[in-house]
């Protein structure tokens, strides 16, 4: 039984897991940041979340970046326009995409330069429909500043 377990300990690492985080009903994949273009402090964080009673995104925290903010963008007058939310509806059973061009999160005053590759640590900060907070640590991994919103995507 133990050398099982050390196998499985060694080999793990060899097979990656798909970016999924779970927490009270509530499911986030694909979570990933575009890096920041050089001299910039801002980055935009992307993801799929689907909860399963319902509730709603209301914040989100990160030890590389000073703020988090929720953000909608939307075409004004011909001119694309960003602007921030206080949350983000999660319907029940209903993939929600936070993606370029739409919902996302904006990490502002970055820390310190990302590394494309390297893992960015979210806390994301829920609402139940009864208004109970809770909280899911999420990693997003960082992509290049001209990546795709998905990494198989021509």
């Amino acid at each position: 039984m133990k050398t099982i377990a050390l196998v499985t300990l060694f080999l793990l690492p060899l097979f990656p897991l798909p970016q999924t985080a779970h927490a009270a009903g509530i499911e986030v994949r694909n979570a990933w940041a575009r890096a920041p273009a050089p001299g910039q402090s801002t980055a935009g964080i992307y993801m799929d979340i689907v909860s399963a009673d319902g509730a709603a995104l209301v914040g989100v925290k990160s030890v590389l970046a000073k703020r988090a903010e929720l953000h909608s963008t939307s075409m004004q007058d011909g001119v694309m326009r960003m602007r921030a939310v206080e949350r983000i509806e999660l319907p029940a059973k209903r993939k929600v995409s936070l993606a370029p061009g739409g919902q996302h999160v904006m990490l502002i005053d970055m820390v310190r330069a990302l590394r494309e590759g390297e893992k960015l640590p979210l806390e994301l900060i829920l609402e139940d429909t009864g208004g109970a907070r809770s909280t899911l640590r999420v990693d997003a991994t960082v992509r290049a500043a001209g990546a795709a919103a998905h990494p198989h995507a021509h």
